[in-house]
């Protein structure tokens, strides 16, 4: 039987064992799918970010419909009489602006009139130009602060601001699964690349156990013990195949084609495996990560988001419970001259008028006071819980990647000593030194040692995205900052 060398058997090494065949050279692979192919992909047309998108477009359209409260306003009416006793006809048009301050608004009109009216509609007579008017209505009580059309247009901004950040939280969780998924099939194309090789080295020894067996050199037995070592071997290898198919399926869920739907992501697509012993660990922030993960979180700023709404609310029924003191000015003025109506509607005039009204027992708006009031109480409380688990959250998450790193490199530890015997045992065993059961021993746990290796190595890749998406690491998430509004 013939020495097997060290460069057979340092599969783990060696990255193209894992992802190409022994002709790989000779065919034309499609290029290898990066995680920034897929973190790009999942952002642009993942239906979770689309919907979250659609919804903050609805807000958008609250926020116009709010804004619709202060448009200007025409109105024009007249009458004509077809007969009877009198025949005067009027008719007059007025445009009105709603203001913010005060609760204010302006106006100004025009009316004109023809003919005689019955003393009862003495108001409809004008000069024969007709008649301009201005004027102008504001609040000194109730509604100088807020009423319901400012409350609407500061309700709709807010609620606007709610739909960013959910936007936000939608493509912080989407992306950070986007991750998870994409390691994982690249871990499950290495483990059963692992396994072939394990497999190949097994069916390279039957063709000189054969050998060995036909010449007398050894026992049938070893024969029949190598080929059940190739039937373990080769369920090792379905297994890991179903888990690859498994994993490329999770992966396509965020792999998408430009229409949105969903790519399966081929073997040949796996990125070529770096060397074991030149693994780089994963650099961590040196900050307070805590600290930015607080002041980054869109959780929080949804949680405040609503309190600023609920603090609104309290305003709107404090300013219920006020009492109305409105106050207006009108001007008048004539155009042309003296009309049917005489020479007393040849004048300017100057008006001015209040209105005042006060709620007596003001239930209504006590109750809604004490509904907000509470509301703000238990949002309050929702921030003080979410402040500390996020703060419990990144430090376990950061707990984990230091002590996935440190794993790591004991299992590359691991990987070069189950080497270095499983070497020694087979050159042992092509010299007569050795027995099959123990070679085989050391073959398969250094296959597990390289297994066990990418399994730490997907840990800590996992405990790393989680890390991105506690700290809101756009970039390493693959968001855009221009997207966050």
């Amino acid at each position: 039987m013939k020495p097997v060398t060290k460069r057979a058997c340092l599969f783990a090494i060696t990255a193209t064992l894992l992802v190409l065949n022994g002709n790989a050279s000779a065919q034309q692979y499609p290029a290898p799918l990066h995680v920034e192919t897929v973190l790009a992909s999942s952002h642009e047309h993942f239906p979770e970010i689309l919907d979250s998108l659609a919804k903050q477009r609805g807000a958008d359209g609250r926020v116009l419909e709010a804004d619709g409260a202060f448009d200007l306003v025409f109105d024009a009416d007249g009458f004509n009489r077809a007969d009877g006793f009198w025949d005067g006809s009027a008719v007059e048009a007025q445009a009105t602006q709603p203001l913010g301050p005060l609760g204010a608004e302006v106006y100004a009109g025009y009316r004109l009139s023809d003919g005689f009216f019955p003393v009862y509609e003495d108001y409809f007579y004008t000069n024969s130009g007709g008649q301009l008017k201005a004027g102008v209505l504001f609040s000194l009580l109730r509604d100088r602060t807020i009423d319901e059309r400012r409350f609407g247009k500061s309700d709709a901004r807010l609620a606007r601001r709610q739909a960013d950040f959910d936007v936000l939280l939608t493509k912080i969780g989407v992306q950070q699964q986007a991750l998870v998924a994409y390691w994982r099939w690249v871990t499950a194309g290495q483990v059963l690349g692992t396994y072939e090789q394990l497999l190949r080295i097994a069916l390279d020894r039957e063709a000189g156990l054969e050998e060995q067996v036909s010449s007398g050199a050894r026992a049938k037995i070893f024969l029949v013990e190598n080929r059940q070592n190739i039937t373990r071997r080769q369920t090792l290898v379905a297994s890991a195949e179903r888990d690859l198919v498994m994993a490329a399926n999770a992966l396509s869920l965020y792999y998408r084609d430009d229409n949105g739907a969903p790519l399966m992501p081929q073997r040949e697509q796996l990125p070529p495996a770096g060397n074991i012993e030149e693994t780089e660990p994963l650099s961590i922030p040196q900050q307070d990560v805590t600290t930015v993960a607080l002041a980054r979180r869109p959780e929080l700023e949804i949680l405040d988001t609503a309190v600023k709404r609920a603090q609104q609310r309290v305003a709107l029924a404090e300013n219920s419970a006020k009492p109305r003191l409105d106050f207006g000015v009108e001007l008048q003025s004539p155009l042309g001259s003296v009309a049917e109506g005489g020479i007393s509607r040849d004048t300017d005039n100057t008006i001015i008028g209040f209105q005042f009204s006060v709620p007596i027992q003001r239930r209504g708006a006590k109750g809604q006071i004490a509904q907000q009031r509470a509301e703000i109480d238990s949002l309050q409380q929702q921030q003080r819980l979410m402040t500390d688990r996020i703060e419990i959250e990144v430090t376990n998450i950061l707990v984990d990647l230091n002590v996935a790193e440190e794993l790591l490199v004991l299992a590359a530890q691991e990987v070069g000593q189950a080497e270095i015997l499983a070497v020694a045992e087979q050159e042992r065993f092509a010299n007569g030194a050795s027995d099959f059961f123990l070679v085989n021993i050391r073959e398969e746990t250094a296959a597990n040692a390289v297994i066990k290796y990418y399994a730490a190595d997907l840990k800590r890749r996992v405990a790393r995205a989680d890390f991105d998406a506690a700290t809101v690491d756009l970039e390493r998430l693959g968001i855009n900052e221009s997207d966050v509004q």
